[in-house]
């Protein structure tokens, strides 16, 4: 039988990354009011300045217009567009009284051109109107823990009571790259508008995703009260991927500039580690009724994690203490989980790395009644079987005669 040893902690120090401090301070940000870094798997803070701070964040309102529409509408839902007339200087897709567009349209000029015909369309079409589209964004940013938000439109406009943090806008960031159809949509260079009453090509504002490839997403914002605004996500090897937010820049340039040393600087705390090796000996049984085997227990497979510096990375073993055969190599038997921070994040089976032996009948007998008894027995076994022989040939003489 099976015996399960107790839980086997060991620690794996991260003794093949470099020091925390090897990557050295953020960079200057002369440009940004507010600025933050923050680990886009986790939410983990990297970086902050003054990223507490309420301040106008112009286009980066239509964040919240977006999660809406994701969360209460279906992609091939045709919307009509709304009574909403855009000044020339407004970003905008020139939508008609009247014309009708699908929300998976009407979302790509949203995020891309940053429309705002195409804001006021998507809040009268999910809430009925804009005055209820905004009671709406305000009770959603209140369900996410955005203490720091209020929102007056759905578009962006400079508004006292239209205001959020470099914190916030980051959390609401992180809620919105879980959903696939968001994340694709912001990591487009060029989409194409296919509905509505005339085809149309539209161009990402962040000018980032098509000159950077690491670069993939997310939303730019300009008003005379906020500045320039950038909240930039980014992804390097394995799974590193890093949110940014500036506020406040004084130009493009320097939005675009700041953001690449935040993002390159995040990605730069990222590297990848074997956790697990598929011929590394985690574990050792024993093989019931063999006193002298020993049998290896090695991971089903390797395993490779990105973790940032500084975090720590451990492995737990469960394992039998004892085997009983026959088993063929490869057998699973028990497993390992592998914890980063005290969060478990893999979790692999441990695996024979040879064939248990069965122990066949007279090692058992052996083990179970030692030598003397086993002898005694197997010569009681040899005497009642020669004594039984017997017998039969006496009845076989009888039967003859």
């Amino acid at each position: 039988m099976r015996r399960l040893a107790a839980l086997t902690a060991l620690a794996l120090a991260t003794a093949a990354a470099p020091a925390a401090s090897a990557q050295g301070p953020p960079p200057p940000l002369p440009g940004a009011d507010a600025a933050l870094v923050v680990d886009a798997r986790n939410g983990d803070l990297m970086f902050s300045r003054k990223a507490g701070e309420r301040r106008s964040i112009a286009s980066t309102t239509k964040l919240m217009t977006a999660l809406l529409t994701l969360e209460r509408t279906r992609p091939k839902e045709v919307f009509t567009a709304a009574d909403y007339v855009a000044a020339p200087v407004e970003s905008q897709i020139g939508l008609t009284p009247g014309e009708r567009m699908r929300v998976s349209d009407l979302l790509e000029a949203l995020l891309l051109e940053s429309a705002n015909d195409a804001a006021a369309t998507l809040a009268v079409g999910v809430s009925g109107s804009i005055d209820a589209f905004v009671e709406d964004m305000n009770e959603r940013a209140e369900e996410l823990g955005l203490e720091d938000t209020s929102y007056a439109n759905p578009i962006g406009f400079d508004d006292p009571m239209n205001y959020s943090t470099a914190r916030d806008l980051a959390t609401l960031t992180l809620e919105l790259l879980k959903k696939p159809r968001f994340a694709r949509v912001v990591d487009l260079p060029v989409a194409e508008l296919e509905s509505g009453a005339r085809p149309r090509t539209i161009d990402n504002r962040n000018a980032l995703v098509a000159s950077h490839r690491f670069v993939s997403g997310v939303k730019t914002g300009h008003t005379l009260g906020a500045g320039y605004v950038l909240i930039g996500a980014a992804e390097g090897r394995g799974d590193a991927k890093v949110v940014s937010v500036v506020m406040g820049e004084p130009s493009e340039a320097a939005r675009d500039a700041e953001t690449l040393k935040l993002l390159r600087w995040g990605l730069g705390f990222f590297h990848q580690v074997r956790v697990l090796d598929d011929r590394r000996v985690m574990a050792r049984a024993d093989v019931e009724y063999y006193d002298d085997e020993r049998i290896a227990l090695v991971p089903a497979r390797d395993a490779v994690l990105t973790i940032r510096i500084g975090e720590r990375v451990r492995r737990r073993v469960r394992a039998p203490d004892q085997l009983e055969g026959p088993l063929e190599a490869g057998s699973r038997v028990g497993t390992v989980t592998v914890f980063v921070d005290g969060e478990p994040v893999r979790r692999v089976a441990l695996v024979t790395a040879r064939a248990v032996p069965d122990a066949g009948t007279l090692r058992v007998l052996l083990s179970e009644l030692g030598v003397p008894l086993t002898v005694l027995l197997v010569l009681a076994i040899l005497l009642g079987a020669a004594l039984a022989a017997t017998r039969l040939r006496v009845r076989v003489r009888l039967v003859k005669r």
